[in-house]
């Protein structure tokens, strides 16, 4: 059991991982004023889902093993919001915290804490279910990241894998450059 908790904790470590990677690949090609860029009404920019993904890895993140996960001083609402002084530097700030508290939590975990029960939102879940949880989670609003830089991008957009057409190349030589999220 102990190997394997240790391979799914070096596995979600590297899920975590990937996924950041591939989220500022995407924002690093924005412009400062395209971050704040919504498609419509109903819908959030780069810089609010930044903002949202940050308060949900502090909230889930901290005392991650003793408190539950949705922490009283969070409050969700308002990371759908922004004010008009908002600049890179704070949302890529919210970003760099909110990981900084996912990977500080993730890599204090010992093999024998993937099977111990903690609560979202007084919902129990084992460890491993609530960070299955939250790697689903952070994929979907990444992608969502990912989706609108490169709309926002269009014909500037570089490719964050292996570009449009170019299967069949990267089947005889992989470019050492891309790396695979599985």
């Amino acid at each position: 059991m102990t190997d394997l908790a240790t391979h799914y904790i070096d596995e979600a470590r590297r899920q975590f991982r990937g996924n950041k990677r591939l989220a500022e690949a995407a924002i690093a090609q924005l412009k400062d004023e395209e971050l704040f860029v919504t498609i419509d009404a109903e819908a959030n920019s780069v810089a609010i889902l930044v903002k949202h993904l940050a308060g949900n890895m502090r909230s889930r993140f901290t005392d991650f093993l003793t408190s539950d996960g949705e922490k009283p001083n969070r409050f969700r609402d308002q990371e759908f919001e922004l004010n008009a002084a908002t600049t890179r530097a704070d949302v890529m700030r919210w970003w760099e915290e909110g990981w900084a508290q996912v990977f500080a939590t993730i890599d204090a975990l010992k093999p024998e804490d993937v099977i111990r029960t903690v609560t979202i939102r007084g919902e129990p879940h084992t460890v491993l279910q609530a960070i299955n949880r939250q790697i689903a989670h952070y994929a979907g609003h990444i992608g969502q990241i990912i989706f609108l830089s490169k709309h926002l991008r269009s014909n500037e957009w570089k490719t964050l894998s292996i570009p449009r057409g170019k299967s069949e190349d990267y089947k005889t030589a992989p470019p050492k450059t891309y790396k695979p999220m599985s």
